[in-house]
């Protein structure tokens, strides 16, 4: 497994690749890797001839106030995950490669779809992320890129974008991991201390029995039910853990994330949570 730092060391690897009609997977990532992120590793190796994995803590995706700083960070660790799981370069970019002195340039989706769900409260982050991907997808000039469906809002974000600028990438949806309690792999449940990390389980609990739910009140004629029940659901199911405050729970189109009072396949169910000062993000997708 090779490590770059710079673009040009990765252009010239990915230069080199598909001179010898190698195909080429990207994996963005932002490192404290889990089995979330080797799973997108391996199926990234099962789709394409080579792999690249990028590390980059990218700070235009958090807002005054938020984690940056505290954002965890073990490169060492990282590059063993990924090796591990075969993948074959690693970029790990300073800040000042990716964001070069004077830069004024970002790229910002202008659609409700980034002002539904984390972007109620977050209203810088996707420019951020759709900045920081377009660079990556410009530097490592993948075939195909892989995200996690964990964060659904991000993967619909991208494939906007993907479509919009006529990338060519092929966007790919993977299936989240979960802890034994059904809690989503994130890097952020790093954050948790045991009281906090058990009252965290309240958050599958309640997708549970909303999928439950759901099952039993689709209508057999649209296939559809009214979206209220189940967000009130799941919210009062949360609202029985003293340590969790709701961020939101809504329910939206599956493909323009825009608000749904009835939903039916395909459609999303979004929420996050904060346990402590711990904000966890988690979602299904309803199916008949």
């Amino acid at each position: 497994m090779k490590i770059a730092t710079t673009i040009k060391e990765v252009r010239k690897q990915v230069a080199d690749w598909k001179r010898e009609g190698l195909t080429v997977g990207l994996v963005p990532t932002m490192g404290a890797l889990h089995e979330g992120h080797a799973s997108l590793v391996d199926t990234a190796k099962e789709q394409c001839d080579r792999v690249v994995t990028s590390v980059f803590v990218n700070p235009t995706q958090f807002a005054a106030g938020e984690d940056l700083d505290a954002y965890p960070r073990d490169f060492d660790r990282d590059c063993g995950v990924l090796e591990a799981h075969g993948c074959d370069l690693v970029f790990h970019p300073s800040v000042e490669e990716m964001y070069p002195e004077g830069a004024a340039t970002f790229v910002e989706l202008r659609s409700d779809m980034t002002k539904q769900l984390c972007g109620k409260s977050r209203p810088e982050h996707f420019c951020g992320v759709c900045t920081v991907v377009s660079k990556l997808f410009h530097i490592a000039m993948p075939d195909k890129a892989f995200f996690g469906e964990k964060d659904a809002q991000q993967l619909a974000v991208i494939r906007q974008m993907t479509r919009d600028l006529l990338f060519g990438i092929e966007i790919v949806g993977c299936p989240t991991k979960r802890e034994e309690d059904g809690l989503a792999k994130s890097s952020r449940n790093a954050y948790l201390d045991a009281e906090e990390r058990k009252a965290a389980g309240i958050l599958y609990q309640a997708i549970c029995k909303a999928q439950e739910y759901l099952k039993e009140h689709l209508d057999t004629e649209d296939g559809k039910t009214e979206s209220q029940p189940v967000t009130e659901l799941i919210k009062d199911i949360i609202g029985t853990e003293p340590l969790a405050e709701i961020d939101y729970v809504d329910a939206v189109d599956g493909m323009s994330l825009l608000p749904a009072d009835r939903i039916g396949d395909g459609d999303l169910i979004a929420l996050a949570v904060n346990i402590g000062k711990t904000r966890l993000i988690d979602n299904f997708t309803v199916r008949k």
